[in-house]
């Protein structure tokens, strides 16, 4: 038997609802604009707190956010604030980051890349003096890109081949048939500017020597709306979203891992938790990863079209080695961000997205929050965590044997280079594994963003927002369309608007929202 979700407002309970599996801020941005649109909404996560891989780990006096820390769009924040009548800055103050990133080559070189059009200039200047001219040509292309890419693009529904179609001669204009890498060497020379204008694609998933030059459109974002970091961490972000929805009479739910997404009648009609518990749902949306929806959530007998043979065969991100750690004295020369390159480029990335091989050298993101937040560490005390890309599971590595090997080569890494002493500096630490991607946020195959942006696996390619599978049942999060990163995610819970039907519509004949194109006619 269905039951409704326990704990709604009397004054809600006519109206439809809609469960959210998944408390990543896709499922969290969804949740609050289908509040707006008439539901009332239950959030359905697993883990013990909300956020997904935006969860926070609290330890020893630290605060850690457990994945994004990189904030390039906040009007998508403030477009849910404002969807409840509320305003963003009233509960969540976002701070410039400046400069963007600190890039340390492996030579010990350095470049700051910030939104500072007069400085980058100045940088490039002193990098590579004859591809300034070049540079600010791929800035003009990454704008043109930007315009179309994301602004007419970003938050539309591919559901038809010929949605894709439509666009294909924009994108074939804007040569979205180069790679990433390609854009990039079209317009510059120098092999180490090449590395700066490229390695933002590492940050959704993406190989720049295969991602589609689509996302060559992050540069003219970053600098467009600037860098931005949530104090009190990212964290803040995911507590004022859940606010929201509990100011719409929704409500979250952690510790309630979803078993089965439940149909009748080929439409999604609420979900089974591993309790045992039944929850009826008008509307059913999955953050969860993509992959793990077809494969795990929804019974094999409903799938046509993502079957367990295309997921197999489907390209995946790579994963992220990531340690968390505090120390007990500060370092006030490290940037906000970093990026420490090793003495290999192309050669890391193969090992990693196509031999599927764990290199013994690496480039790692290492993120220091209380350059800016001082209050995420105790009293003279920094918190950092650093990220290594790494093969997703299909390498067949055994984390368990090879998680304190690993960190302990990043920690002398980095001793040697960005924090000196640090091995005797370390106060507190934890680390997360290809395998934890796995096992604790049920990442397929441990990738970490899901489906490589590959042309091939973009737009109308990628699992539609709308699936394909069962009516009533929708995607959001990294593994839709437009993709990974917090403007990718949220942009998906934009694509809802479109193709989930208003609460009010529900109560009309079916026959009606289908002349719409609110619901497919499908068979049961």
């Amino acid at each position: 038997m269905l039951t409704e979700s326990p704990g709604v407002p009397a004054t809600a309970s006519s109206s439809p609802h809609a469960v959210v599996i998944g408390s990543g801020f896709g499922g969290l941005a969804a949740a609050v604009r289908l509040g707006a649109r008439g539901y009332r909404v239950t959030v359905l996560e697993q883990l013990d707190a909300p956020g997904g891989r935006g969860y926070v780990h609290r330890q020893d006096g630290f605060t850690f956010d457990a994945g994004p820390t990189v904030i390039t769009a906040p009007f998508l924040f403030e477009e849910l604030w404002a969807l409840c009548g509320k305003r963003l800055a009233d509960d969540v103050e976002l701070r410039p980051v400046s400069p963007f990133y600190r890039v340390r080559f492996h030579d010990g070189t350095t470049f700051d890349y910030s939104g500072d059009a007069q400085a980058m200039r100045a940088e490039v200047a002193r990098l590579a003096p004859g591809d300034v001219a070049g540079y600010e040509r791929f800035l003009q292309a990454s704008e043109a890109i930007y315009r179309v890419g994301f602004e007419q693009l970003g938050h539309v529904s591919f559901e038809r081949w010929t949605d894709m179609a439509r666009v294909l001669p924009d994108l074939l204009k804007l040569e979205g048939w180069r790679t990433v890498w390609g854009l990039a060497c079209k317009h510059v020379k120098d092999e180490k500017l090449r590395v700066v204008l490229t390695f933002q694609s590492l940050l959704v998933g993406g190989n720049p020597f295969s991602t589609t030059s689509v996302y060559c459109l992050i540069a003219f974002l970053e600098r467009r709306f600037g860098v931005h970091f949530a104090m009190g961490g990212t964290g803040a972000l995911v507590r004022g979203l859940v606010g929201l929805i509990e100011g719409q009479g929704g409500r979250v739910r952690c510790g309630a891992a979803v078993q089965e997404i439940l149909v009748e009648q080929g439409a999604a009609c609420g979900v089974q938790l591993a309790s045992g518990e039944r929850l009826r749902a008008e509307v059913v949306v999955s953050n969860a990863d993509s992959a793990w929806t077809y494969r795990h959530l929804l019974p094999e007998r409903y799938r046509r079209h993502w079957t367990n043979r295309r997921i197999n065969k489907a390209r995946y991100s790579m994963s992220l080695f990531v340690w968390y750690f505090g120390t007990r004295r500060q370092y006030p020369e490290v940037a906000h961000h970093t990026i420490s390159l090793g003495p290999r480029y192309e050669g890391l990335l193969d090992d990693i997205f196509r031999r599927k091989h764990l290199a013994d050298d690496f480039s790692l993101y290492l993120h220091r929050p209380t350059a800016t937040d001082p209050s995420l560490a105790p009293p003279g005390c920094d918190t950092f965590y650093v990220l290594s890309p790494v093969p997703h599971l299909d390498a067949g590595v055994d984390w368990r044997e090879q998680a304190e090997p690993y960190r302990a080569a990043i920690a002398q890494r980095l001793s040697e280079t960005l924090l000196p002493g640090l091995e005797e500096a370390v106060v507190s630490s934890l680390m997360l594994t290809p395998q934890g991607f796995e096992d604790r946020l049920s990442a397929y195959k441990g990738a970490a963003f899901s489906l490589e942006p590959v042309l091939t696996q973009s737009a109308w390619f990628r699992p539609h927002n709308r699936s394909e599978e069962v009516e009533r049942l929708y995607l959001v999060g990294a593994g839709t369309h437009p993709g990974a990163g917090l403007p990718g995610v949220l942009s998906s819970a934009r694509v809802l608007d479109s193709v989930v039907p208003h609460g009010r519509d529900l109560a009309r004949p079916v026959s009606s929202l289908v002349q719409e194109g609110l619901v497919h006619a499908r068979p049961a």
